[in-house]
């Protein structure tokens, strides 16, 4: 048994180190995308302004860029650390898409993103242009092998259990990789990244129009961002759908938790707009309710029933039930790996081990579990339903502002007087943090919606974790959020500090410029040591 201490700051620095790091990572995808756009545009039109574009915003991304590889680090090896039990349990599974991944973003990306930021004098328009492209294209592929480990914590596919090795093995890789959770979350992850990219790119553009500098990269900059913007927002919103769709076949308590569902009710069920989930009471203790609007919204049907929570935990008491003499089998099986009866027992309720796993944290010997305990496990297999249900309608709700806003940025970039929108143009730079935050809800929605369990329906959280002290376990955490806080603080200062500087005015306007990336870092050193 594990101190529920030490699991519980495991959770907090896992979730504060995953949360730091997403702050870089959705800029980081959107943005390579956006420059090879910008880029396309130059070598097609040789217009000097574009390659100006590039150059300028690229020095942003890199900033980005740079920490976040820093804040990703350490990710990796809180695995082993922290999690000891779980990288041996999935350590076969888990392993395989990490390591495809560690090749996709240290040699793939890395190496073409040394190529992107130097080769302005060494390579034709078109060898940048292709480089640039590979730099988007490595960075989207290091996000599909996070989000096919990710996907397979929430929804394993491609992985058995063998009772004789004690851990979960790996059987068809194409079935990891393509499970419809981990494809549909890498797309609308890399869709957020573009919004985020847009909103960016946006809101500083606007900025400097509001401002009257740098009016024609600002123009052109923020046309580009308000059509990129509007369609991917609307491209977000879509696959967000086809996401819970998904996500409600392998996730039923998930669902259930975001949309406070404590009963199951009668097809079409009504929808809560909003309400005030408690989890002592098993129910809400206020709601706004939409009828007949819910059973389509989830299942695109008018007769199909959505499962409530009291259905969840009924239903989850039998697993409870079933996964005990999966248990017991399993206990026969570690000292004596060959013996058949306990083999024909295990194969009977293997299906149903995890949920054995979950009762175990109140009753140790499984065999001897009162009626209380089963109940009690049963209702621990609910998500926080107060905490799930408002990451999930604020992410919505920041998603339709977003839309909202690329809709009327579009509107007036088509009707060319946007410039002249001062109210718009001074409400566009305060949009800039939206698509972070709606990105971190979307990150809680997910992570909190699979709990009790780090692997769906196999591993709980309470037994995953490494046997630290709780001392050991405070010391790295405060170290942890130092040290990202202060990632977070040479982020926003470079970042304000070029942007209060501009884009070179030399930059892209003819002969050959120097290349604008290894000048921005070569002078940020200098720009830290003296006021603007």
């Amino acid at each position: 048994m594990i101190d529920g201490t030490v699991v519980e700051l495991s959770r907090v620095q896992f979730a504060a180190t995953a949360l730091y790091h997403f702050l870089f990572v959705p800029l980081t995808l959107g943005m390579t995308f956006m420059l090879a756009a910008m880029e396309t545009i130059y070598v097609v039109t040789g217009r000097a302004i574009y390659k100006q574009m590039v150059e300028f915003w690229g020095k942003l991304f890199m900033i980005n860029f740079a920490l976040g590889v820093a804040t990703g680090l350490t990710m990796e090896f809180e695995f082993g650390t922290n999690w000891s039990f779980y990288s041996g349990f999935v350590g076969d599974i888990f392993g395989a898409p990490l390591a495809i991944e560690g090749l996709m973003a240290f040699f793939m990306e890395s190496t073409f993103i040394g190529l992107m930021v130097f080769g302005w004098k060494r390579l034709s328009k078109v060898q940048h242009l292709l480089v640039t492209y590979l730099v988007a294209l490595g960075s989207n592929l290091s996000a599909l092998w996070i989000l096919v480990a990710n996907g397979f914590m929430q929804d394993p596919q491609g992985a058995h259990f063998n009772p004789v090795t004690m851990r979960m093995e790996l059987t068809s890789l194409p079935d990891l990789i393509f499970s419809p959770d981990a494809q549909a979350k890498f797309v609308h992850t890399s869709i957020a990244g573009y919004v985020t990219a847009a909103v960016f790119v946006a809101g500083v553009s606007a900025l400097y129009m509001y401002q009257k500098r740098h009016m024609d990269l600002a123009r052109r900059s923020f046309r580009m961002a308000a059509l990129f913007g509007v369609l991917s927002t609307a491209g977000v919103i879509t696959l967000g759908d086809a996401l819970g769709f998904v996500g409600a076949h392998a996730q039923p308590s998930k669902l259930a938790a975001m949309e406070a569902m404590w009963q199951t009710e009668p097809a079409p069920a009504a929808f809560n707009v909003i309400a005030w989930p408690s989890q002592r009471a098993h129910r809400n203790l206020f709601a706004v309710r939409v009828p007949y609007v819910l059973t389509p919204l989830l299942t695109h049907t008018m007769t199909q029933t959505v499962p409530g929570i009291d259905q969840i935990v009924a239903d989850n008491v039998k697993r409870i039930e079933s996964g005990i003499p999966a248990v017991t089998a399993l206990k026969v099986l570690s000292s004596d790996p060959h013996n058949a009866q306990a083999l024909a027992q295990f194969d009977a309720h293997q299906k149903d081990l995890g949920y054995g796993f979950l009762l175990q944290r109140y009753a140790p010997d499984v065999t001897r579990a009162t009626p209380a305990q089963i109940q009690q496990a049963a209702w621990d297999s609910i998500p926080n339903v107060f905490t799930e249900f408002w990451a999930f309608r604020s992410m919505v709700g920041l998603g339709l502002l977003m839309l909202a806003f690329f809709v009327l940025a579009t509107i007036f970039t088509v009707r060319n007087d946007v410039q002249h929108q001062r109210w718009f143009l001074r409400l566009a730079p305060w949009m800039i943090p939206v698509p972070w935050i709606a990105c971190e809800m979307g990150w809680v929605t997910a992570e909190i919606g699979r709990q009790p369990w780090t692997v769906f329906g196999l591993l709980p959280t309470w037994m995953s974790a490494s046997t630290h002290s709780v001392g050991y376990m405070v010391f790295s955490l405060i170290g942890f959020l130092a040290l990202y806080s202060t990632f977070i603080a040479v982020e926003m200062y470079l970042m304000v500090k070029f942007i209060r500087k501009g884009p070179d005015a030399h930059a892209g306007a003819g002969g050959t410029p120097p290349p604008a990336y290894g000048r921005g870092f070569a002078t940020a050193g200098a720009m830290m040591r003296k006021e603007d």
